[in-house]
């Protein structure tokens, strides 16, 4: 799969300053009420319209074949029996507890400090949401071409998770052919993605502006909130999941887990790539933490593209706040709808800049908050992503550890240092 070149982190700084710019444009229209300033902020709205849609355009897609090849590609995970059972298992269940903090941390943050929603026509445009049971059902389309049609985007994906679990049995020359064609696309589809992420800081600029020109200071501090909210909840995942994990599964002294991984943490926080990551992963895991050899660099393979828990973690948190800021309700039924979404596409989030935004596209759509959300937040994601690609990384190295003693016990490493005796 393509993977963002070293260039692609100077866009960070140039969505910066284009959120900043907007800000600044919007902050003056609505302190002066200068009629030629709001014109001017304004006039921008049909622009940023047409960076989330070529967003959503792109995105949908690309989720879907990124979807399709994990899936289909767990037959060789499948084979691996208790190792990769365990791997997959521990790392799934850790979304669980990761989109119930960030859903519910949210809340609390903007029960805590309250931000007052913006005034625009898309406000209160929302779908009538189904019962629980509804909507269960119509989680299982009857025509996959239909709901893309009607941008029932939810089905599509679970479409796609069975559609990908069918190649799991087929030959393995079909299934080749196959995989070969969805990573081509896959492809070409990541590219378009970097090219529109090319032009996020105009499209920031332009939604960010009129956004602020109708809601004033008050906009800088819901972003604040948002900000704040996000690593607080991040540091407690890290505190109550991930430090507990390695100290009683893995049986490792976390003091001792941080001194050997400090070069996956500090790559892991400047890159915010898991895949860039992993050649530091392998180093450490061998020289310092002694892993076994005939283990740690499959899990470690196995988790860089699958172990999101922090992006989960920030995408419930983010369709929470957003349906605040866009006064948009979320009744029981769309918490449901809210974490299936998340967890779904949080477990393949793409290998683009900024990926736990861009890709929140479904599980907005699900829940009925507007698209034009994810500009906003493009401009302030850097410090986020950041944090949750530091809990992401090394939450790898605490997995490959925590199977490791599962798997094989103490005895099965070359070294026991740190570990419990």
């Amino acid at each position: 799969m393509a993977q963002p070149n070293s260039s692609e982190s100077v866009n960070h700084l140039a969505i910066a300053l284009g959120l900043v710019a907007g800000l600044a444009l919007g902050l003056g229209a609505a302190a002066t009420g200068s009629d030629t300033l709001v014109k001017l902020a304004t006039a921008f709205r049909p622009v940023g319209s047409v960076f989330v849609n070529a967003i959503r355009m792109v995105v949908i897609p690309l989720v879907m074949v990124v979807v399709f090849l994990a899936v289909g590609r767990l037959g060789d995970a499948k084979k691996l029996g208790k190792l990769g059972g365990y791997s997959l298992g521990l790392v799934w269940l850790s979304y669980v507890p990761a989109i119930l903090l960030g859903a519910f941390g949210m809340k609390l943050g903007l029960r805590l400090f309250p931000i007052a929603p913006l005034p625009t026509p898309e406000a209160g445009e929302t779908p009538d949401l189904p019962g629980i049971v509804d909507f269960f059902v119509g989680l299982i389309p009857d025509n996959p071409f239909e709901a893309a049609a009607d941008g029932s985007l939810l089905p599509l994906l679970i479409f796609t998770v069975l559609f990908g679990a069918a190649t799991i049995p087929i030959a393995p020359q079909a299934k080749k052919a196959l995989f070969s064609v969805a990573e081509a696309a896959s492809d070409a589809l990541v590219r378009m993605v970097h090219w529109i992420l090319w032009t996020a800081p105009l499209g920031v600029f332009a939604l960010a502006a009129p956004v602020t020109a109708d809601a004033g200071w008050e906009m800088l501090e819901s972003l604040a909130v948002f900000v704040i909210t996000v690593i607080v909840c991040l540091g407690i995942q890290w505190v109550v999941i991930y430090l507990p994990a390695v100290r009683i599964l893995g049986k490792m002294n976390p003091v001792f887990f941080h001194k050997s991984t400090l070069g996956t943490s500090a790559i892991g926080f400047g890159t915010t790539s898991s895949l860039a990551s992993l050649p530091v992963m392998l180093e450490e895991a061998e020289d310092n933490l002694r892993l076994s050899k005939g283990i740690y660099p499959l899990i470690l393979s196995l988790l860089a593209p699958l172990n999101k828990a922090g992006s989960a973690l920030f995408q419930a948190a983010s369709v929470v706040f957003l349906a605040g800021l866009f006064d948009v309700p979320l009744p029981v039924a769309g918490m449901g709808a809210l974490f299936v979404a998340v967890f779904l596409v949080a477990l393949t989030v793409a290998p683009v800049p900024s990926a736990g935004v861009v890709t929140l596209a479904p599980a907005l759509e699900t829940v009925g908050v507007p698209l034009a959300g994810m500009g906003i937040l493009l401009g302030i994601d850097r410090i986020p992503d950041m944090c949750r690609s530091f809990v992401n990384i090394t939450g790898h190295m605490i997995w490959a550890v925590v199977v490791e003693e599962l798997t094989v016990g103490r005895g099965g490493s070359p070294a026991s240092q740190g570990r419990d005796t």
